[in-house]
């Protein structure tokens, strides 16, 4: 990604490197995510932190909010669809400290993360797969 010298990255420019890593998933991953919204917002919102006991906002790179697909068919009526945020300033604050990475990669990776949690897996279990991959 080409920029101005000075100019960072927009919602919709990391949304478009989010929805672009979300289309290389395979097939079989990526049926299962038909109804997952994905989002990029500045930053996390102050409830949203509050509920995760992080008081630091650019600690929260993004979040699955949704019922996992193997709790589905168990989930409460009225349920909020599921949906993937991320946030830009927490996203570019690491991209920018870990300096050696690019940013596609860096959203693919957090876009990753969050699909994991939809599928159900603990963060111990994304970073065990992410250790052997």
């Amino acid at each position: 990604m080409t920029r101005p010298f000075g100019l960072a990255p927009t919602l919709d420019e990391i949304e478009t490197l989010a929805l672009s890593a979300l289309a290389r998933l395979p097939e079989e991953f990526r049926v299962h995510l038909a109804g997952v919204a994905v989002r990029v917002e500045d930053f996390a919102d102050q409830a949203t932190l509050d509920a995760l006991g992080i008081e630091d906002p650019f600690e929260l790179t993004g979040i699955y909010e949704g019922v996992p697909v193997g709790e589905k068919f168990g989930a409460p009526n009225g349920t909020m669809p599921d949906r993937i945020r991320l946030f830009r300033g927490a996203i570019l604050d690491e991209w920018i400290a870990r300096g050696d990475e690019s940013l596609e990669h860096l959203v693919a990776h957090v876009l990753i993360h969050e699909v994991g949690h939809h599928f159900g897996l603990s963060d111990a279990d994304i970073h065990a797969l992410e250790d052997s991959a």
